[in-house]
């Protein structure tokens, strides 16, 4: 069963359309992993200094191996966040 991960990142003050504009290299590299269906960034129009990652993948597996693979990978402009990310998996079932 798919797996969709809602990853909501907060900007340091003012910094979100700087940490935005990094994440569209970030997510073609991480489109590219076996079993990732989406992985794609929004940044809020109400307060742009939170940005939303959508996640989608085939199975548990994929997710697994992403996550070894992302442990690897430097945090993406630490400088730029303010606390940390929050993550919340979901079992993917379209209800449309």
């Amino acid at each position: 069963m798919a797996i969709r991960l809602i990853v909501t990142i907060t900007a340091a003050p003012g910094k979100g359309s700087e940490l935005a504009q990094a994440y569209p290299a970030r997510c073609a590299e991480i489109m590219k992993e076996p079993g990732c269906e989406q992985f794609e960034a929004f940044q809020s129009i109400v307060n742009p200094d939170k940005l939303l990652l959508l996640e989608r993948w085939t199975d548990q597996a994929a997710l697994d191996e992403h996550s070894k693979l992302n442990s690897t990978r430097p945090l993406l402009l630490p400088e730029l966040r303010a606390g940390r990310s929050e993550r919340e998996d979901y079992e993917y079932n379209r209800t449309r």
